[in-house]
């Protein structure tokens, strides 16, 4: 149900926080199970922070069993929505330049084989024929995921609200929270900058702008927003069909975008912030890194590109839990890149959070209460 800009609802079992593509996929498995009265709140347009703008990629290629586990879940649901998400099940193809590197992608392999993944090493005269851009000399090795992929973000949120929407979740747009209510350790209700809402349960799934929901709760959650550029080449008369590539040496990726490319790096020198200015400063990096593993992307003309924010924490992985400290505060955030090819498993956790099951997969190594035990998650296949 769209609630059209006026007064937010009186009241509500639950409010999520955040109308990206984790907070509706919250809000889509919490009414799929019964729970009535759930408002989504978003300062915003649904979609339009770090759902906005993210590579699209899907995945369960990873080193931690957790970050698999949610990715292996995660991809059965993209399946399952089939092409209407505009599914492209390519593989990931994670390159592999030292021999230190061959040794902890052979580790992560093996790990996700066993634990249910289609990932294999593959040599790098196998990786040259998967994708055709790479500069074989250049690399020891790869691994290789078949099953993984891409999607588009704008229609996996389309779908999540229209499902949502459909079981009664009401979407409030251009409502920006401005304090959550407390009574002791009790939550009594969430303000909005149109209204207040009563409500004992609240879901932080705010993205790059949690730690303040967090503040408001009394809850610590270290987000911090950070920019990430990409860029789109033409289309070109007939190009190759390559899996999403990753230069783990540089972070460099690439993978088909319509009948181009999106090509992108990551910064680490990039100042954190919730500036999303567009600018080709990160080029010269991008074509550094491509002279040596995919030489004629260097100086690639772009069509177009994009500046969205990573929602960073202290080790780049996902907060999910509920809190010790504030009765019916749970949250979700956090995902360091990973939020958009994880957030249909992570609806499921915080939902059997929310009704006191057990999850699928155990998500204590992902509450927030890590940092202070210092207990990181340990994760290496990250960009």
């Amino acid at each position: 149900m769209r609630e059209s800009l006026g007064a937010v609802p009186a009241d509500a079992e639950v409010v999520v926080v955040g109308g990206g593509v984790v907070g509706l996929s919250v809000a889509f498995h919490l009414a799929e199970a019964g729970v009535r009265r759930v408002v989504v709140v978003e300062r915003d347009l649904v979609g339009r922070g770090s759902s906005a703008k993210p590579v699209g990629g899907v995945r369960a290629t990873f080193s931690d069993p957790g970050n698999i586990l949610l990715g292996q879940r995660s991809l059965e649901a993209f399946e399952r929505f089939g092409p209407g998400i505009g599914l492209r099940q390519v593989g990931y193809l994670f390159l592999c330049r030292s021999e230190e590197e061959v040794a902890e992608v052979e580790r992560s392999t093996r790990l996700q084989r066993r634990l249910g993944g289609s990932g294999r090493m593959v040599s790098a005269a196998e990786a040259v024929g998967l994708n055709p851009y790479l500069n074989g000399d250049a690399l020891l090795a790869a691994s290789f995921s078949p099953r993984d992929g891409h999607a588009e973000p704008a229609l996996v949120v389309a779908t999540y609200r229209a499902m949502a929407e459909e079981l009664g979740v009401v979407v409030c747009e251009g409502t920006e929270v401005v304090g959550i209510d407390l009574a002791g350790a009790d939550i009594e209700a969430v303000q909005t900058d149109r209204g207040t809402v009563r409500t004992q349960r609240v879901v932080c799934a705010a993205g790059a702008w949690s730690a303040r929901i967090g503040d408001m709760a009394g809850v610590p959650l270290p987000v911090e927003p950070v920019r990430r550029q990409i860029g789109i080449t033409p289309p070109e008369a007939k190009p190759p069909t390559v899996p999403f590539t990753l230069d783990l040496s540089t972070t460099l990726y690439f993978h088909n975008c319509g009948d181009g490319l999106l090509l992108g790096i990551s910064n680490p020198e990039q100042e954190p912030g919730f500036g999303r200015e567009y600018s080709a400063e990160w080029r010269p990096a991008f074509d550094k890194a491509a002279q040596v593993v995919a030489p004629s992307l260097v100086g690639r003309e772009l069509a177009s590109g994009w500046a969205g924010l990573y929602e960073n924490t202290p080790d780049h992985n996902a907060l999910i839990g509920v809190s010790r400290q504030v009765h019916g505060f749970a949250y979700a955030t956090g995902f360091s890149g990973h939020g958009f090819l994880q957030a249909p498993a992570v609806g499921e956790v915080v939902r059997d959070l929310y009704l006191g099951r057990e999850p699928f997969m155990d998500p204590s190594p992902f509450h927030a209460d890590r940092f202070a035990a210092a207990a990181p998650v340990r994760e290496r296949h990250i960009i």
